[in-house]
């Protein structure tokens, strides 16, 4: 059988100790926690306990250890480009939490250091490319279901006065670079991996912090389809994570549910042609042929379900030689694209937060 990964993780906040310590818990087949790196000490006493992980508080200690095959950094986001890069340049193979880095040149720099056949390789964990939802929407996109789909509209929105790092620029905080790294990804797939025109607007208006919580991005794609994104802390409804707009049908997400209603495939639309007469003149305004819907349901316990199958792939990448299903191309764009939008903004301000 093949030997399990050995991992060395670094950084046991809330990205390593509640996400990638559950993950792979069930995982330990494939990937085992081999050393674990915090510069809080006490956080590594959980690992070691439970997994019997070597603990460090230095990462240039974790990265000298000849035994840890895979660096997996989840530390702030301002240090993802420091922390991989010592990591690559030492011949370890990392897999690097969102956002890639904070600039499109350091995601370059990275790429350069992992660009040789032979490796140190690096992998992004866009594991947000695994959520059942999306892959399900995308699934029925491409089916031609709904016909040709004009408009896809994306929103992650809650009420959350958030107060951590993520709010502070210092740290790389701020929405686009937190829900952000995710939704765009996936409004780039819905684009058809690039787009032509893009509309930003970025608002501050109720966390703490100097950074954006609300943010508005519509796209252009090169497919030709419109997608709409919004992510936000301010919004205090529910608003559907998706909808998706096409030719011969529409589809709504309503909770973990996606309801479809598009045209009956059994049914053949009469003929129509324009007509030239003006209104008064001509017999109506409106066609009168009896339209027949379909309505479609699929029930999921969580549209966000599936994420930590990124792992999986993560595993048949280094030890099969299967293709990665996130490119480093792919989460590049993502970079530029967010890159792009804080630089052309049509509007940002701060709301005063002393209510």
């Amino acid at each position: 059988m093949t030997k399990p990964i050995k991992v060395g993780l670094v950084g046991l906040g809330r990205a390593g100790s509640g996400m990638h310590r559950p993950e792979l818990r069930v995982r330990q087949d494939k990937f085992v926690f081999y050393a674990v790196c915090d510069i809080i000490e006490e956080r590594t006493k959980p690992f070691v306990e439970e997994f019997g992980s070597k603990p460090y508080t230095r990462i240039e200690d974790l990265i000298a250890d000849p035994e840890v095959e895979l660096v997996t950094i989840a530390t702030r986001s301002k240090d993802h480009f420091r922390h991989a890069k010592m990591a690559l340049l030492a011949g370890k193979d990392v897999m690097l939490e969102k956002p890639f880095c904070i600039t499109s040149e350091q995601a370059k720099e990275l790429i350069k250091l992992s660009s040789q056949p032979a490796g140190p390789h690096l992998y992004i964990r866009h594991n947000r490319r695994f959520e059942r939802g999306f892959e399900l929407v995308s699934e029925i996109i491409d089916s031609g279901k709904l016909g040709d789909v004009y408009e896809v509209r994306l929103a992650r929105t809650e009420y959350n006065r958030r107060f951590d790092w993520q709010t502070l620029k210092e740290f790389g905080g701020g929405h686009l670079f937190n829900w952000g790294s995710h939704i765009v990804d996936h409004a780039l797939r819905f684009c058809g991996g690039d787009y032509t025109k893009l509309y930003s607007y970025l608002s501050h208006v109720i966390t703490t912090g100097d950074c954006e919580d609300h943010a508005k991005l519509v796209f252009t794609g090169i497919n030709g389809r419109c997608v709409d994104l919004e992510i936000t802390y301010g919004v205090t409804m529910h608003v559907p994570e998706y909808m998706v707009y096409g030719t011969k049908g529409s589809l709504f997400s309503e909770g973990n549910t996606l309801h479809l209603r598009y045209l009956d495939p059994k049914i053949e639309l009469e003929k129509i042609e324009a007509d030239k007469g003006t209104p008064g003149e001509s017999t109506s305004s409106r066609n009168s042929e009896p339209l027949t819907f379909v309505d479609e349901y699929i029930e999921l316990e969580d549209l966000c379900e599936g994420t930590p199958r990124i792992w999986d792939a993560l595993y048949e990448a280094i030890r099969e030689n299967k293709p990665f299903p996130v490119t480093l191309d792919q989460a590049l764009k993502v970079v530029e694209t967010i890159e792009e939008a804080k630089e052309n903004t049509v509007f940002a301000h701060k709301v005063p937060l002393d209510y």
